[in-house]
């Protein structure tokens, strides 16, 4: 795997390549070939933040986990995208059916349990009442919630206002 690393109010060190390269190695086993991955560290408010991305054609496997020490952070990264590709085997053989990236056959099938694909456990419905972008927001914040849909007063279509992790607002909207 080859990697490429950044930091984000962090000095990457040597010791920080080598131990990311050494857990991420495990990995290697379910590739054919040298893949690219980028590595970004981080630190905001005593977390320490790690962020993984492996390209591969048609596919990226991403992960991002915090923690108060990095090399937690880097055990708990490398876990997760483990997990993820033997999640996603069946998806990932369909996707990639020619097996020129990841090698199968090392891929361990989940238990029984760990198989369940996540369901729709609960339905909501609301009025919605046109309302400016602004308007949106402080509906959003006062509902404390990350995400908030509601009727655009301006180009009358359904939108969607997110809380970035920067402490920004984003804001979605429908293109046909």
């Amino acid at each position: 795997m080859i990697l490429n690393f950044t930091g984000k109010n962090v000095e990457v060190t040597d010791a920080l390549k080598d131990v990311t390269n050494k857990k991420l190695k495990r990995l290697d086993k379910y590739f054919q070939k040298d893949v690219v991955g980028n590595v970004v560290y981080s630190v905001e408010r005593n977390w320490k933040i790690i962020e993984i991305t492996i390209n591969l054609p048609g596919t990226i496997l991403r992960v991002e986990e915090s923690s108060d020490d990095m090399y937690t952070s880097i055990d708990k990264a490398v876990d997760v995208l483990e997990r993820q590709i033997r999640k996603y085997k069946t998806r990932l053989q369909k996707r990639n059916q020619t097996g020129e990236t990841i090698r199968f056959e090392n891929v361990i099938p989940l238990k029984e349990n760990e198989d369940e694909k996540p369901k729709i456990v609960k339905t909501k419905r609301f009025g919605m009442k046109p309302m400016s972008v602004e308007e949106a927001v402080l509906q959003m914040e006062l509902l404390r919630h990350n995400f908030f849909v509601f009727m655009n007063a301006d180009s009358e279509e359904v939108s969607v206002v997110y809380k970035r992790k920067d402490g920004n607002y984003g804001l979605i909207e429908p293109e046909f």
